[in-house]
């Protein structure tokens, strides 16, 4: 039986280091297409939120979404073969029978649906050709119902449950004096027909009498039995045959490859990594379980071959560097955003929406109104505050008409007073009590691509001069670090003071300050670089930046 692929959500996401934006338009939207579709679409995360954002939720009482941190093909993605497994005390010839019917060359041992190891046909047939002692049956604690049911017997005394746990098996067909010999108590015996024979096992203490072809067995044979706790079966078989067939009786635990010999994989590991194992190990099939051990199914190379992606749709980026890991091998369904045009590749034709707005959530809110469909109070809420967030409460030179507009009217639908959840939204974003100076550089951090330059803006958004202060001093000495250890050639940092509509930048990496000064035309002697009305890192300082490395 086949397992049909088991991830098919589509994920709606924004860009890495998320600001409010990202993760309340990834909220809004996913709310959105599942009510237009009918098809459940999961707004993710890409990173850690950053204290506004986390104040925004709150406020609404909003669950933060889930984090998504690798969008690359795992095993959950893949089509497993489903296959029930067995207990290990199930006989050879049950195995041997079951992986005929089904057309498998690996059986599953189970426990309680735990994987507890591996039997293949060339264990099997191993078992089979190999010759082993007459005591196997005992050492491989065989249970008396696998032997009855190995030889097509009954069992007619004694508990079927119980287990040969002592003796060899032997055949009686020679002389009393002869059998004494290498015949003892607790052994397996195989007998004919002939009542002295019985009589014989019984005097001996031995532990089971098999009896070939259906052997009658006399009232006083079955007394003594009963009172020795001798085991007794028929079998319609003769003692050639029975001899024969009696160590497939054997439990296949006996024979598997148990648990931690195996190569074993679980439901998130990445495809990549598991063919890079199959390279190496040339098994046919390898077993998949969950996080309690508990056995899903096989995955074979075949079958990645037929693995389906990832299905997701972006929401405020459009450039790979800023996206989500993996995003090569997604299938990106569609993308909605408000910056330039950058480096998403797609295999195929994606609707793509960018609009010259301050938000995502704008142009969210004009899908609501397009599609006709009713902007819960909470999601109102959400895209209202992402609009202050973006365009700093209107201030920003990003901010166009239609944002102010769409702000004040989802503020009526949430029915909040926008200046007051503005102010209190940057006071939280400000807040960075307590944060490292590596967690402040990349609570809002982007990294972008200019030929072969590679370059990242962060930026702090505040209401006091005084803690944009505090926050420059503990970031100046942990900016060349902070570029080092992401292999960045150049690295800012916006100081972005939102009552006098400016930033104070500062940089670290070889030519950064000369590259700011030539894109903003400053004196060379300044000693603090302060950009008098640039708020923005997407309009302002990035187009600037660029086109300075571009020279």
């Amino acid at each position: 039986m086949e397992k049909g692929v088991i991830n098919n959500k589509i994920y709606v996401v924004g860009h890495k280091n998320p600001d409010t934006d990202s993760i309340c338009s990834a909220i809004a939207y996913a709310d959105l297409r599942t009510k237009v579709t009918g098809k459940a679409h999961n707004a993710r995360r890409a990173g850690h939120l950053n204290e506004e954002t986390q104040y925004v939720l709150d406020y609404f009482d909003v669950k933060a979404p889930a984090l998504l941190t690798d969008l690359r093909v795992q095993v959950k993605d893949v089509a497993l073969r489903e296959l029930e497994g067995v207990k290990g005390s199930v006989s050879i010839k049950t195995a041997w029978a079951k992986m005929k019917e089904e057309s498998i060359k690996t059986l599953p041992i189970t426990r309680n649906d735990k994987l507890e190891g591996l039997i293949t046909i060339g264990d099997i047939a191993t078992s089979y050709m190999d010759v082993y002692d007459s005591s196997i049956l005992s050492v491989a604690r065989t249970q008396y119902r696998n032997i009855a049911s190995t030889i097509d017997g009954e069992i007619i005394n004694g508990n079927e449950h119980s287990y040969l746990l002592k003796g060899k098996v032997g055949i009686m067909s020679s002389s009393r004096k002869q059998v004494a010999e290498f015949i003892e108590e607790n052994d397996l015996v195989i007998l004919s027909n002939r009542t002295e024979a019985q009589q014989l096992a019984i005097d001996l203490n031995v532990g089971c009498m098999v009896l070939g072809n259906d052997t009658e067995v006399s009232e006083v044979i079955l007394e003594q039995a009963r009172e020795k706790e001798i085991v007794i079966i028929k079998s319609p078989h003769d003692s050639f045959t029975v001899a024969r067939l009696i160590n497939q009786s054997i439990p296949v635990r006996h024979f598997m490859t148990k648990r931690e010999k195996l190569i074993v994989f679980r439901m998130r590991d990445y495809v990549d990594d598991v063919k890079e194992v199959m390279q190496r190990v040339r098994y046919r099939d390898f077993p998949v379980v969950d996080n309690k051990g508990n056995f899903l199914g096989f995955i074979s190379r075949r079958r990645l071959l037929n693995c389906r992606k990832k299905q997701v749709i972006l929401v405020d980026h459009n450039e790979k560097n800023q996206a989500v890991d993996g995003i090569e091998q997604a299938d990106v369904l569609e993308i909605i955003d408000h910056h330039r045009l950058s480096s998403i590749e797609t295999m195929g034709p994606v609707y793509f929406r960018n609009q010259p707005v301050g938000c995502t959530a704008t142009i969210v809110y004009q899908m609501y109104q397009e599609n006709q469909v009713k902007v819960p109070k909470t999601i109102a809420g959400l895209l209202c505050s992402a609009i202050i967030s973006d365009t700093l409460m209107f201030r920003s030179p990003t901010c166009t008409p239609l944002d102010e507009a769409s702000a004040r009217q989802l503020a009526e639908i949430a029915e909040v007073d926008i200046e007051m959840l503005a102010q209190a939204m940057f006071r939280a974003g400000s807040n960075l009590k307590g944060k490292s100076a590596e967690e402040i550089c990349f609570l809002d951090f982007k990294q972008f691509t200019v030929n072969d330059t590679v370059f990242g803006v962060g930026q702090v958004n505040s209401m006091s001069g005084d803690e944009l202060k505090e926050i420059k001093k503990k970031l100046l000495p942990h900016l060349e670090k902070a570029r080092k250890s992401h292999g960045l050639n150049m690295i800012f940092f916006m100081l972005t003071n939102i009552l006098t509509e400016s930033s104070e930048l500062i940089c670290a990496g070889p030519e950064s300050r000369e590259k700011v000064i030539s894109a903003f035309d400053l004196r060379m002697e300044m000693e603090d670089l302060h950009l008098k009305g640039v708020v923005s890192r997407k309009k302002q300082l990035v187009p600037a930046l660029v086109e300075a490395l571009q020279q």
